[in-house]
């Protein structure tokens, strides 16, 4: 019994010495990556925190540790974002690479004012309205609702008597067809 015991307590000292070797590998690196995103660095270091809590209680195995810890790190600025704006840009288009240059999020973030920004955010929302006329009224309809003036589902079901899952559906459409006409404009940004 009592060497059971001792084993669990090595194997939790060791498990505590890989999170602090993890911690100062990726403290540095991480956090410069938050503050490109927020803006403000007692929330950019919130942020951290939580990443690194969440990998100390972590019990699941993890294979690409660099790939988990920028996914938890966007998934908690996403969440910060989230409270701040009613917006859900990252739904319409996702990053698919954790330390992408032009992120729509970062674009539209107040924190950059520059003309250039101006200007590609005045072109975002140009071709985000124009796609947003090109989709049948009730696909629009649900997702402007829902995304820019953060009506919830159960709420816009109530008003139109249309299930959840109906709205959901719709969204799902309009967000695919948002999603296809964003990367246009990306590629065209990138390529230019």
């Amino acid at each position: 019994m009592e060497a059971a015991l001792n084993l669990k307590a090595l194997m939790t000292e060791e498990r505590g010495r890989n999170i602090t070797a993890i911690i100062g590998d990726y403290s540095k690196r991480l956090l410069g990556f938050i503050k490109k995103r927020i803006g403000n660095e007692a929330d950019a270091e919130d942020i951290l925190q939580d990443v690194f809590y969440q990998l100390a209680g972590n019990t699941q195995p993890i294979e690409q540790l660099t790939a988990w810890l920028f996914r938890v790190a966007r998934n908690r600025i996403v969440d910060v974002q989230r409270k701040h704006k009613p917006e859900l840009l990252d739904d319409v288009y996702p990053s698919s690479n954790e330390e992408d240059i032009l992120g729509w999020t970062d674009l539209l973030s107040d924190f950059d004012d520059t003309p250039e920004t101006a200007y590609l955010r005045n072109l975002f929302w140009e071709t985000l309205n124009n796609s947003l006329d090109e989709l049948p009224a009730d696909q629009k309809q649900v997702f402007v609702l829902n995304e820019l003036e953060g009506v919830s589902f159960k709420e816009i079901a109530a008003k139109t008597g249309v299930t959840v899952n109906t709205l959901l559906s719709r969204k799902r459409y309009a967000v695919l067809h948002l999603r296809e006409r964003l990367q246009v404009l990306r590629e065209e940004l990138l390529n230019y």
